[in-house]
């Protein structure tokens, strides 16, 4: 991650479930198999800068294995 979570994430939705993901297989053979599903909320966030932006972001979550691959999609403020 190039960015530091500064606050907690917000307006938490899912995009995919498990066959929907497009990654699935690499998901599955890096960190092993659960329910994957791909998520985007809102948080505050702190770049390798210093400068704290609010931002959407996506990633990638399952039971037992917790937030993996998680990316700044865009700028929100």
């Amino acid at each position: 991650m190039d960015f530091e979570l500064l606050s907690k994430i917000s307006e938490i939705e899912p995009i995919a479930v498990a066959g929907q993901i497009r990654d699935i297989a690499k998901l599955r053979r890096k960190y092993g198999k659960g329910r994957w599903r791909k998520l985007k909320g809102i948080a505050t966030i702190r770049l390798r800068n210093g400068r704290v932006r609010v931002a959407e972001l996506h990633w990638y979550e399952a039971h037992g294995v917790g937030r993996k691959e998680m990316k700044r999609k865009r700028y929100l403020d």
